[in-house]
């Protein structure tokens, strides 16, 4: 069967544009602009807007979090840290259809006592949060996630030399990671002063053999020193915007951009740690009526271990990286619904990046690029972030016109995931 999405305005992954109509059949677009068959199933999209799926370029998630992102129009997660490897998506989604698509790092590279242990559970028990999943899940999810917890704790990262990192990064690619996760974390924008940190030898060891086995390096970094830090050992990306300016910010930008090195801003995860909470966002009636009480309750909270950071420092870094030509992908470094982790959640803070972007000074088109077609070129997902004849059929229509007003982005009408409609109006 064929589907007709009729009468949209299209914003194309790239561009905004007029087309007749996109044809999906199976789980592809077939034609953008193209004759309309006569025995074709119609949407009629007038009024609305057709954009690619969104993809969140940082999470930590899980099975709750991938179906609340697709809830939202987001139907592609990255996941930065954690067990949805090539193996764990096969161990723990196949055949659950209505959540986000997932690619995802494995554990990171870290060492003993190091960042994120500081956020963590220290004596292994299973955590409130991941309790009350467990309670909604069928038989065999909840004993794959189980199996997944349990593997998480029996082989907790511990990366002291060289040699210990090259094999952690193996271990992880034969796991099936899709990328290589980074920490370069001391912890002061934490509140967690004096973190250990790998040394230079050991995160460029780590950085290497990520590049011998064809994998991105992708570095945890929250400050401009440890951004530079990464760039010098030749990392691919940083996961996080640097939240402070220090005086020779724009020699570091300079590097960046000169090295060709991606950023995930993360201003969500930024506002949230300077201590704004994204209540507003919870409040609103696009939002409110689609989360948990426990995930209102996380966007209405917020880190706040570092007030003395400014806002307009951080539009200052992000545009300055843009203006400079540096690949500025959409990611939100979202979670679990706890609120010391606060001010995200999983789909709708990649709404609220693109509003925090748009607020920096980027225009809505550059900020809607940022969450589709940039993201999918920079992580070889060429499958999808566009609405082009033989791309996934990775969808959303929304009211409104978020080329104009960004915010209309939650204006959701309906989802398409890989060519069925799973979320309506």
């Amino acid at each position: 069967m064929v589907t007709a999405i009729i009468n949209a305005r299209l914003f194309d992954g790239e561009e905004v544009r007029e087309a007749g109509a996109v044809l999906i059949e199976g789980d592809r677009i077939v034609s953008v602009g193209g004759e309309v068959p006569a025995e074709a199933k119609i949407v009629d999209a007038a009024g609305g807007m057709l954009l690619p799926g969104l993809i969140d370029a940082h999470v930590h998630t899980s099975v709750e979090g991938l179906r609340d992102a697709l809830k939202f129009g987001v139907t592609t997660e990255l996941e930065m840290m954690g067990g949805f490897t090539a193996s764990g998506r096969k161990a723990q989604l196949e055949g659950i259809l209505d959540i986000a698509d997932v690619r995802s790092a494995g554990m990171g590279v870290t060492p003993p006592g190091g960042h994120p242990d500081e956020l963590m559970p220290g004596d292994g028990e299973i955590p409130d949060f991941v309790l009350k999943e467990l309670e909604k899940m069928p038989e065999e999810e909840r004993n794959a996630l189980l199996a997944a917890h349990a593997h998480d704790h029996e082989e907790t990262p511990a990366v002291s030399t060289p040699e210990e990192a090259v094999e952690f990064v193996a271990r992880q690619v034969e796991d099936g990671a899709d990328y290589i996760k980074i920490m370069i974390e001391e912890g002061s924008v934490l509140a967690s002063p004096g973190l250990p940190v790998l040394g230079r030898d050991i995160l460029k060891a780590a950085v290497d053999e990520a590049h011998r086995h064809s994998k991105m390096a992708i570095a945890h970094v929250l400050t401009a020193e440890s951004s530079r830090q990464a760039v010098e050992i030749g990392i691919d990306g940083l996961a996080h915007l640097f939240i402070d300016r220090p005086e020779d910010t724009p020699e570091l930008v300079n590097r960046i951009a000169s090295a060709g090195v991606f950023v995930t801003p993360c201003l969500v995860l930024n506002a949230s740690i300077i201590g704004h909470s994204a209540s507003a966002l919870a409040d609103d009636p696009r939002v409110n009526a689609k989360l948990s009480p426990e995930w209102l309750g996380t966007l209405k909270s917020c880190f706040n271990t570092y007030p003395q950071g400014s806002m307009a420092d951080n539009y200052r870094n992000v545009m300055d990286l843009h203006r400079a030509g540096v690949d500025i992908l959409v990611g939100t470094d979202v979670s679990v619904p706890v609120p010391t982790l606060g001010g995200l959640a999983h789909g709708v803070s990649v709404h609220h990046e693109m509003q925090l972007l748009v607020e920096a000074g980027f225009t809505p088109v550059e900020a809607l690029r940022s969450a589709t077609s940039k993201t999918a070129r920079v992580f070889g997902l060429h499958d999808r972030g566009r609405i082009a004849e033989g791309a996934r059929a990775d969808l959303v229509l929304v009211d409104g016109d978020p080329s104009v007003n960004i915010a209309d982005t939650l204006s959701i009408r309906q989802v398409w995931r890989r060519g069925e409609r799973t979320v309506r109006e």
